[in-house]
């Protein structure tokens, strides 16, 4: 593990290469899984203030459960907040482009200039999942391995990709610019020895 300010990084992160492959997952990590996509406190305020507009992009049957059931979930297991997820597992904002590829209808909405909000950071910084510790005041960044994401793997294989400097853009929106030089720092310093 690597100490990076606050945060415990698994050398994974630099280690193991990824590179999101949608047209051969078409997302799967959007519409299979045991629950939705983690928020935050900001993140659940702010998906709650533009839902009204961020419904303008999503299906009928996502609308409907919304509007029954709530667009975010707390799950018992794993203790976290996060986004509905539909009976068959769907995430409620997802929704797919014509090619069958999903497409998450609050970063649609994002792309559009509609709301200043791109989407969950978890979803953002996925292949990471991060776990925290309120009260010893740390968070843990592992690598969450999934066998559908193989063809990410072996995408980020061709093209050499670590998971960090994929989701380089994730990790600065959550943490900042300063902390991403850090880790790729720490990361070129480990690719030397």
């Amino acid at each position: 593990m690597l100490v990076i300010q606050d945060t415990l990084i698994s050398e994974e992160i630099i280690e193991e290469q990824f590179h999101c492959n949608l047209t051969a997952c078409k997302g799967a990590c959007c519409h299979e899984g045991d629950y939705g996509a983690p928020v935050d406190a900001e993140e659940e305020k702010i998906i709650h203030q533009y839902l009204d507009v961020i419904k303008s992009n999503l299906t009928a049957e996502s609308i409907e459960f919304i509007d029954n059931h709530g667009a975010l979930t707390f799950y018992k297991e794993p203790k976290v907040l996060g986004t509905s997820c539909l009976p068959d597992g769907a995430c409620v904002f997802l929704t797919k482009n014509e090619l069958g590829i999903s497409i998450c209808g609050i970063e649609k909405t994002w792309y559009e200039g509609k709301i200043p909000f791109q989407k969950p950071v978890s979803c953002h910084l996925y292949p990471i999942r991060i776990s925290s510790n309120d009260i010893i005041g740390f968070e843990a960044w592992n690598y969450d391995r999934w066998d559908i994401c193989s063809a990410a793997c072996a995408k980020g294989k061709e093209e050499k990709m670590p998971i960090y400097k994929f989701v380089k853009d994730a990790i600065i929106r959550k943490k900042g610019l300063e902390f991403y030089e850090e880790l790729d720092a720490a990361a070129q310093h480990m690719s030397q020895k």
